[in-house]
């Protein structure tokens, strides 16, 4: 057990399973909470979790599994939490135990409803937790190809460099690949934004644009990424590194992004309600439209995408009138 660290994960969804999966590599014992006690029996009982990577088959013997976040978080010195941002507070109220000197890594890809922040600021603000212990797991990476054992790479960012490689060491393996940064603020503002663009992408092709425009999109997108970012949280930092361009375009493209498929439906006439109510995984990025669109006001970037796709889902603009518009505002 690498420098006899304590890990937890928190959540039951495809992020969760396939960090738990990785952390299975290479420690001994791993908490891991989920809410979903029949999900707990059934991997005791089969290996696997019933609802997500179902084909990831775990060493039962490494798994302290429960459906008290309490238990997992008093038992961890470092915690993951990989749970959709908005259901982040509800879970986080039910906290008996204290998060003080606990670290905390976040692989959520959003924005707590409840505060309009990023997770780390959401804890740092709420809980009072040093930015020193306070970290961010971001791609280029799709669970569902960490499932699958297929090459894949992480960025894993905190302001303490020892704390972030500790959990690269523990996050690497034959097929996982991990760099570590300083850039907190800059690389979960990226993993929250990347999801509003690819939602962009989904739209685009469900109203029949091309790969042609689809480059142009993308291209825009991570100068809009750039642009925001730097308003937020002004530092040296290279947008073209895979944490920012690389997450950006894997969501973009890849036929696993539920965000892109998300906004596919959008494209193609789908309600908002019923492109959700038929999805069986959360858009991260419906809910980042409106945090991002909402942050722009006060920080004024130019941001004509996050513009576009909050104009669709919030303001019920149609989709094919709002992305002739955008075509003539990109280059």
């Amino acid at each position: 057990m690498t420098d006899n660290k304590k890990f937890a994960v928190i959540g039951g969804g495809s992020w969760a399973t396939a960090i738990a999966k990785m952390l299975c590599v290479n420690l001994d014992e791993i908490a891991w909470y989920m809410r979903n006690e029949a999900a707990i029996e059934h991997l005791k009982t089969y290996k696997h979790n019933p609802n997500y990577l179902s084909s990831v088959e775990f060493d039962v013997k490494k798994l302290k599994l429960t459906s008290d976040i309490n238990e997992a978080i008093a038992y961890a010195d470092y915690i993951i939490f990989a749970i959709p941002s908005a259901f982040l507070g509800a879970e986080l109220e039910k906290l008996t135990v204290s998060l003080e000197d606990k670290i905390i890594f976040s692989a959520i890809k959003g924005i707590v409803p409840e505060t309009s922040l990023i997770v780390g600021e959401h804890f740092h603000v709420k809980y009072d937790i040093p930015y020193y212990n306070i970290g961010v797991i971001t791609g280029p990476c799709h669970a569902e190809e960490v499932a699958m054992e297929r090459l894949s790479y992480l960025t894993i960012a905190c302001g303490d460099p020892d704390k972030a490689k500790t959990v690269a060491k523990n996050l690497s393996g034959n097929y996982i690949k991990t760099k570590i940064t300083d850039d907190i603020i800059g690389t979960e503002y990226a993993a929250m934004l990347k999801n509003i663009y690819a939602i962009a992408a989904g739209i685009a092709h469900g109203l029949g644009y091309g790969d042609n425009f689809q480059s142009v999109l993308m291209s825009n997108g991570i100068r809009e990424m750039k642009k925001f970012i730097k308003k937020v949280h002004r530092m040296k930092r290279n947008i073209n590194d895979s944490a920012y361009l690389g997450d950006l375009l894997v969501t973009g493209y890849s036929v696993f992004s539920r965000n892109r498929m998300f906004g596919n439906m959008i494209g193609k006439g789908y309600t908002v309600k019923s492109a959700m109510m038929e999805m069986s995984m959360v858009s991260e990025g419906y809910y980042a439209a409106k945090s991002a669109y909402k942050l722009n006001q006060a920080y004024g970037a130019k941001t004509p995408i996050i513009d576009a796709v909050h104009s669709i889902l919030y303001e019920g603009q149609d989709a094919k009138a709002v992305f002739k518009k955008l075509t003539d505002k990109l280059d």
